[in-house]
Order: C-alpha cells, then sequence, then structure tokens
C-alpha cells in the first residue's frame, strides 16, 4: 500500500513539473527580452520571388540596413531567370524561406478560380506535400547552403486533401510563420494597397503584449497583392530610425533567438 501512495504522490510530481514547463514556456512566449532591450521584434516578409521584391524591395532594405525573409517558390520563372540574384541576398543576410516548390491551394475555396488542377491541395494527399516541401529545402540548400529553414503556408491552408498536415512537417523547420506560438505572442498582417502612414500606424498600435509582428508583403511597387514602393520605404525609414525599439531582423533569427531564450529560462528554474 506505502509503494502504491508513492507511485500516486509521484506521478502527481511529475505532472505537476510538466505543467509548470508548459505554462512557463507560454509565458516565456509572450515577453521576450529582445537584444539590447528592444521592446518588440518586426518580420518583414515577401512571398512568391516576385521581380519587384528584387527591383524594389531588396535596394530598401539594403539602404536601411534591415533584414528580412524571403518566400520564394523552387518553380518561379523570377527565381529561375534571376536565380545569382536571390543568393546574392542570402549572402547579404537576407532569409531564403520555404513557400513550396509549386504554391498549392485548395480550389474549393472562394475565388480560388486560379488554382489548376495539378496544384489543388484539396486532391494532394499528405505525403505528396511533405514531399513537395522536402524538395524546396533542398533545393534551397543548394542555393545558399543552409540546413535550417522557415517556412510561410501557401494561401494560409492548413488541410491538405481534408487532413492537417504541419504536425508531420514540423521536424522540417524551424518555425512556421503565424504558427505553432503561444496565443498572444505574435499578429500578421499581409498588407494591400496601403499607405506608409497606414503601416506605420499599424506598427505602433499593437498591444504592448504582443512580442512579434509579421508584416507580409507579395509586390511592392508593382506585380500583384501590392504595396507601393512610397509606403514600403517610408516603413522601412521608420523602423530604420526606431531601432532603439524595434528589433527588425529575419524571421528565423527572431525564432530561433525566442526559442534560445526560453530554453535558458526553463533550464534556470
Amino acid at each position: 500500500m506505502k509503494l502504491l501512495f508513492s507511485l500516486i504522490a509521484l506521478l502527481i510530481t511529475l505532472t505537476a513539473c510538466q505543467n509548470t514547463i508548459s505554462t512557463l514556456s507560454q509565458e516565456t512566449d509572450q515577453r521576450v527580452i529582445w537584444p539590447e532591450g528592444r521592446k518588440i521584434a518586426v518580420s518583414l516578409s515577401y512571398d512568391d520571388a516576385l521581380n519587384s521584391q528584387l527591383d524594389k524591395a531588396l535596394p530598401a532594405l539594403d539602404k536601411h540596413k534591415l533584414k528580412a525573409s524571403f518566400y520564394v517558390l523552387a518553380n518561379s520563372e523570377v527565381m529561375n531567370a534571376r536565380m545569382q540574384e536571390w543568393k546574392a541576398a542570402a549572402q547579404n543576410g537576407h532569409e531564403l524561406g520555404n513557400h513550396s516548390v509549386y504554391h498549392p491551394c485548395r480550389a474549393s475555396l472562394p475565388d480560388r478560380e486560379w488554382v489548376p488542377p495539378h496544384h489543388d491541395l484539396d486532391k494532394y494527399t499528405v505525403a505528396q506535400m511533405l514531399e513537395e516541401l522536402n524538395t524546396a529545402n533542398t533545393f534551397l540548400k543548394a542555393l545558399d547552403g543552409k540546413t535550417q529553414r522557415t517556412y510561410t503556408i501557401p494561401c494560409g491552408d492548413l488541410l491538405v486533401g481534408g487532413k492537417e498536415y504541419l504536425n508531420q512537417a514540423s521536424e522540417l523547420f524551424v518555425a512556421v510563420k503565424g504558427q505553432r506560438v503561444a496565443e498572444g505572442f505574435s499578429v500578421l498582417w499581409d498588407p494591400v494597397d496601403v499607405s506608409g502612414e497606414q503601416l506605420i500606424e499599424y506598427i505602433r498600435n499593437v498591444p504592448e503584449s504582443v512580442s512579434l509582428i509579421n508584416i507580409l508583403f507579395h509586390g511592392i511597387g508593382g506585380d500583384y497583392l501590392s504595396v507601393s514602393t512610397q509606403a514600403h520605404s517610408q516603413l522601412l525609414e521608420f523602423l530604420a530610425k526606431n531601432q532603439e525599439t524595434y528589433y527588425v531582423d529575419t524571421y528565423i533569427n527572431i525564432m530561433q533567438y525566442a526559442k534560445d531564450q526560453e530554453r535558458s529560462l526553463v533550464n534556470y528554474r
């Protein structure tokens, strides 16, 4: 009987420890202390490997010495035609992230007439999607030599053939944009046709409890789902002038920093 009570007590203690670590993990996620005591992190990212990103976004980022993440497509015509420029961007400290090979999306959702049948996620299998993501990682490694990667989900679609797939893809990525973080840790906005003032006001008005702001762009002064070159430049100038407040870096650097700090705090406790 004493042995039984001892085992029960041990199980209760282990459960309490697990709950403490889980709770601490969530609390740590929501109050990360960023480098040099900066208030909040900002991840600027650009999807789909577009010409305007190379022509307008990259020069503006480099002018202000800000690093960003580019979620590129392995089969993109722009990637094929301007591969050396994407390589140069990576060599200059920008991140090349995984956005799949073919940008598959669910054709069954509203306004998805543009999705070709062979890239329809409703007809994919989970195994097929995982293979595509692995292929994209291999392609990116050939470009920048890196083995760690982050991912932005095409169209934000979480289901493949009606099944969730991110759990099985978790080993492929350090982090997935806007996913797998504690509630309230981050916000994400994909602005289209907004002014520089609107972009800046969004940054300024994010609640103090938020640790990370994700701004997800497509075209800059061209292509599609675009923001004007002027609006984009105004945002970058604001962030560059307020670096004591905003920690602007690639998404992979931001998430690795947050995870390293969380592990340090858990081990410290």
